[in-house]
């Protein structure tokens, strides 16, 4: 039988019952999880999407255009639990190991449409 490898080296990992594209995803939500039981950060979330949009112009009027959709790999607040979470806490992750043309173009386009930061671990 034939097993299938990730075309960059990735390898498959579960946590928590959680499946995760790498070992390297994996071992960063394990951190994560200590900082979040520490009371060091909160709400973290798995797989946040982000709708990618662009402004169309029909009948004399700005339209939002849906083209596509960025998938991070972790957002959470960098506050201490009970702490109010802004824009200025929220932190975005995205574990790679390799940064393709479209993830670079989509991450750019992230950031500029809702003025934020993807960080890159």
């Amino acid at each position: 039988m034939h097993v299938k490898r990730h075309k960059y080296g990735a390898k498959r990992t579960t946590v928590d019952g959680i499946a995760f594209a790498s070992q390297k995803e994996a071992r960063r939500y394990q951190e994560l999880k200590l900082l979040e039981r520490a009371g060091e950060i909160h709400g973290l979330t798995l797989q946040p999407g982000f709708p990618l949009t662009v402004s169309a112009v029909a009948d004399m009027r700005e339209l939002p255009t849906k083209i596509g959709d960025y998938r991070a790999d972790f957002i959470y607040c960098a506050c201490r639990r009970g702490a109010k979470c802004d824009k200025t806490r929220l932190v975005v992750e995205d574990v790679k190991g390799f940064k393709t043309p479209l993830y670079r173009w989509k991450k750019k386009h992230v950031e500029a449409q809702y003025g934020i930061t993807i960080h890159e671990v």
